[in-house]
């Protein structure tokens, strides 16, 4: 059982890393804001973000699943992970259909929800690898802040489309991706309490939420612009730099 000091620390340290990608997404709202991106350079960040956030679960979290070889404890937990992240994908293609035959606030509503729920869900991710590892925690804030300014800037673009005036889409923004440091400080109470079996779940469960996010989320969106050999190099490129950050130094 860990002590009230030690789980004060793993709370401030999940908290201090989770603001991190806070401050990504604010950002790529404020920019877009002011100056939308073209869908081109867009593609192209998403490219990069699903290649930084794979190469931490091949890294730091796929070896520490498979390290603890409990394959009944991996298929329950990484099934209510796709679960879950299907449900959510349900949630929000039916908040988009909601919100093209429905009010302007309404739509949003919907929009806000979903990304919401997957804000939170980033957060508590966050506070999950710190669990595995300083380093795997400290990777992954990095990944998320790369995705989550691909979704400032995608959120943003959003708003400004539908008449929101600068101002308010920069308050709505940073109303919203606070929604991590709640997801952080939930995970970061609570994951510390977890031993044995209920961990490998847990992880096991971050480790199908991470891929899905590569797969069908950020990829998928990327690939909504035609494909283009810097689109592709980027993915790569990322990989690569989190592969070199993720080695053990000799």
């Amino acid at each position: 059982m860990p002590t009230e000091t030690s789980a004060l620390g793993h709370l401030w340290q999940a908290l201090l890393f989770a603001i991190v990608p806070v401050v990504a997404a604010i950002v790529g709202s404020a920019i877009a804001a002011f100056r939308r991106p073209g869908p081109v350079m867009r593609s192209h960040i998403q490219h990069l973000a699903a290649g930084v956030v794979f190469s931490v679960v091949a890294v730091e979290i796929l070896p520490d699943v498979v390290h603890r070889q409990h394959p009944l404890l991996l298929v329950i937990g990484f099934s209510l992970g796709v679960a879950l992240m299907l449900g959510l994908q349900w949630f929000a293609k039916r908040g988009e259909a909601h919100e093209s035959g429905t009010s302007s606030s309404a739509g949003n509503s919907a929009l806000f929800a979903g990304l919401g729920i997957d804000v939170f869900l980033d957060g508590l991710l966050i506070a999950i690898s710190f669990n595995a590892g300083a380093k795997a925690g400290q990777l992954l804030t990095v990944a998320l802040a790369v995705e989550l300014l691909s979704t400032g800037l995608a959120l943003s673009a959003t708003l400004g489309g539908k008449g929101m005036k600068a101002g308010r889409i920069i308050a709505t923004s940073a109303a919203l991706f606070s929604l991590i440091l709640l997801g952080a400080a939930v995970g970061a109470l609570f994951t510390p309490l977890l031993t044995g079996a209920l961990l490998d779940l847990i992880l096991s469960f971050g480790l199908a939420a991470l891929l899905f996010l590569v797969t069908e989320q950020l990829l998928v969106e990327a690939h909504k612009e035609p494909e283009t050999p810097l689109s592709t190099a980027l993915f790569f490129v990322g990989f690569l730099a989190f592969l070199l950050l993720g080695m053990e130094p000799k």
